[in-house]
């Protein structure tokens, strides 16, 4: 995947595509992704199994059930009604197990996904898709040229505040670019502390007053 060459500056076009190039291979090489232990993180044997249960849990009790298998899933109907409106090379942001990048690198897009989750970057790879280990918060390739970002799958919360993503998310997007999000249907304004579950096993004692 290569972002989109800046018309500014000394050097040429396939120059910068060349400089990114390697810059973003280099990356790669960089930060390749160690496989963590069986067991030790919900979420990354979900994405190697394909599957949950996977949960959500709240300091309370209550579970929220994550949709693994439609994430490790090829693109669904509403996936594509979104991916058919992308516009220049694309960045997926919280790409998870990459869904979303393989079917845009297979429909001829440019697309990179970034996720803080190695399972999630290794998985994206596996499949066809190029990804970084990366926040959205890091540095990137590209910044200020993509044409389209990508916040779906609740990514919208990503870091717990929208405005800074929101922020963000303006910093790397070209003149003109797209931000597509998706949100909930209802008006919410909730932040509450989380945190991932399979639900095999008892939780943690969470402290009283």
């Amino acid at each position: 995947m290569l972002p989109p060459s800046s018309s500014s500056g000394t050097a040429t076009a396939p120059q910068e595509s060349r400089e990114t190039a390697e810059t973003l291979e280099a990356d790669r090489r960089a930060e390749a992704p160690t496989a963590a232990p069986w067991g030790t993180d919900p979420y990354a044997n979900a994405l190697r199994n394909g599957r949950g249960p996977l949960f959500l849990r709240r300091s309370d009790g209550w579970l929220l059930p994550l949709e693994v298998e439609r994430w490790c899933s090829d693109a669904g109907a509403a996936d594509l009604s979104a991916l058919h409106r992308c516009e220049g090379p694309v960045l997926d942001i919280g790409c998870g197990p990459g869904r979303l990048v393989a079917e845009l690198t297979a429909l001829g897009h440019r697309a990179l996904g970034i996720d803080v989750s190695e399972a999630a970057v290794a998985r994206t790879r596996r499949i066809g898709g190029s990804a970084l280990l990366r926040s959205v918060f890091d540095p990137l390739p590209g910044e200020g040229r993509w044409g389209t970002l990508l916040l779906v799958d609740g990514n919208i919360g990503i870091g717990g505040d929208p405005a800074a993503l929101l922020d963000r998310a303006a910093d790397l997007l070209s003149t003109g670019g797209l931000l597509i999000a998706e949100t909930s249907p209802l008006d919410i304004d909730e932040r509450v502390q989380v945190r991932l579950d399979d639900g095999r096993r008892a939780p943690a004692a969470v402290p009283g007053p």
